[in-house]
């Protein structure tokens, strides 16, 4: 009785410790004399007691997520609800702290004011603020972002725009009303992931866990006030509703999404192939049409949204620029894995006496990375249909951020968010592994805790990483899941959720 009574109530208890110890030390960790906060506890010890009980209570939330899934494969395993209830306990502290693991929302911050100015955020970068009186927000913005244009879309912009008009020159109530951005978010996430996994004929409660109250989330999106959970969040409503037969209004929400982040855009392209599919399978001779109009209903939507964004903001098609793509790849990072094998080739040519360009290296095994990811999309995109839409494109959106420019923690979960909601993610224990290591990468003041020469062992914990699963699924006897899509399939038709039929 007492071990159940610990499983029952001393995992969320266990987290929501880890995550107070985070949020009281904190203040101490998160940034310079320019960065202050409304709370400071000053733990005695100084720095290094403040960064030993930031890193255990990152522990204590890790171990206790772990626990909470174990305790799914029991018997008296938890339910959706309260497995939301945990998170948002979860939350609370973070959401009341000082923003972590990166500055990013400074930036945000900077950009929503520089367009309440009347300036436009594609074209000139927050160094605009310094003759402005707004020094203090620029202050805030990381030295190496100041010169740097907006990659956000105009939506997102908009809304940050608001809260500069609603805050002024409060720092700390601009960071608490862009967090409400990403909790708006995350709640989309705890509506629809149980959703889009009970279309998919998988477990709810396994899905939440992984997409929903990850330590991946509360650190890297709600702590960290990124607006990708805005993003994901709008992203896994719409492909919901598209894959519950509304996929106009599917693509309406995810083309909301893109005009967030523009990854978004991927869901737009898949959910009107797969409809077009479903209006093609449906027989007569009104095929060529029905996939005709479906496809044309799609871009008429996509364009509208977008149309109406833009008009909204005042910002039109300005945000249509190469910048939007090109800033991630200004930093170069040892876990990126283009920038990891091109340093670790380059210092080995090095070794050799060969005089050849790291970055030249590293560029060109990026056009490379990026022609690849293009060729698996366009053939994820021929064979989208209802049945595998959301493990498609939640592969190529992690591929996309592995093989991207920057491969940061957070852009894991554009695609996770998505193959959470997989029979097969949902069995996998490298995952959750994977999962707590990500967040362990970034120190609580934004900079990589590997540094650029550990690329070659970045590159072999990769390879480690792709062999270990290889290994797994090679290894697993092939049994059937009653609760994944391929298995749905086989059903007779009578029994088969309505997505499944098409």
């Amino acid at each position: 009785m007492p071990d159940e009574r610990f499983t029952g109530w001393g995992w969320p208890g266990l987290g929501l410790a880890g995550s107070l110890a985070i949020t009281a030390a904190a203040p101490d960790l998160f940034g310079g004399s320019s960065r202050s906060w409304w709370f400071s506890l000053h733990i005695p010890g100084g720095h290094s007691a403040a960064l030993a009980v930031f890193y255990a209570g990152m522990a204590a939330l890790c171990v206790a997520w772990l626990g909470l899934g174990r305790r799914l494969r029991g018997r008296s395993a938890p339910k959706t609800s309260r497995l939301v209830l945990v998170g948002a306990l979860w939350s609370v502290p973070l959401v009341l702290g000082p923003p972590l693991f990166s500055h990013d929302v400074y930036s945000y911050m900077a950009q929503g004011e520089i367009l309440h100015l009347g300036l436009n955020p594609y074209h000139v970068g927050p160094h605009v603020l310094a003759g402005t009186g707004h020094a203090h927000l620029l202050a805030g913005v990381s030295p190496f972002w100041r010169t740097t244009t907006s990659p956000y879309g105009p939506l997102f912009l908009g809304l940050a725009s608001l809260i500069a008009a609603a805050v002024g020159s409060h720092l700390v109530a601009g960071v608490l009303l862009m967090r409400v951005l990403e909790l708006v978010g995350v709640a989309l996430l705890a509506v629809y992931v149980p959703r889009l996994a009970r279309a998919l004929g998988t477990d709810p409660a396994r899905a939440t866990w992984l997409a929903v109250i990850s330590p991946l989330v509360l650190l890297e999106l709600i702590a960290a006030g990124h607006n990708d959970a805005l993003m994901i969040g709008l992203l896994v409503a719409g492909v919901t509703l598209a894959m519950e037969r509304r996929p106009l209004l599917g693509i309406a929400v995810c083309a909301a999404a893109a005009t967030v982040k523009l990854p978004a855009a991927a869901a737009i392209a898949f959910i009107a192939v797969a409809w077009a599919r479903s209006e093609w399978a449906g027989g007569g001779r009104e095929r060529p049409a029905g996939a005709a109009r479906a496809l044309a209903l799609s871009a008429v939507v996509t364009a509208g949204v977008v149309a109406a964004v833009g008009v909204g903001t005042g910002l039109g098609l300005t945000w249509v620029t190469s910048g939007v793509l090109s800033t991630p790849g200004k930093v170069h990072l040892a876990i990126t894995p283009v920038t990891a094998l091109g340093w670790s080739v380059g210092s080995l040519l090095h070794l050799l006496g060969a005089g050849a360009s790291t970055r030249g290296i590293e560029s060109a095994l990026g056009v490379v990375a990026l022609v690849l990811t293009g060729v698996l999309g366009l053939v994820l995109l021929r064979r989208a249909r209802y049945v595998n839409l959301v493990p498609a494109l939640g592969v190529l959106l992690l591929v996309s951020v592995f093989a991207g420019p920057a491969t940061w923690p957070w852009y894991l979960t554009w695609g996770l968010a998505l193959i959470a909601c997989s029979a097969v993610a949902q069995r996998s224990w490298a995952l959750p592994l994977a999962i707590v290591v990500s967040v362990f990468v970034v120190k609580p003041n934004g900079i990589l805790a590997l540094p650029l020469h550990t690329a070659p062992i970045v590159l072999g914990a990769y390879a480690v990483a792709v062999g270990a699963v290889w290994l797994g699924r090679r290894g697993r006897p092939g049994r059937g899941d009653s609760r994944s899509p391929g298995s749905l399939r086989r059903m007779p038709a009578a029994e088969r959720p309505a997505l499944i039929n098409s």
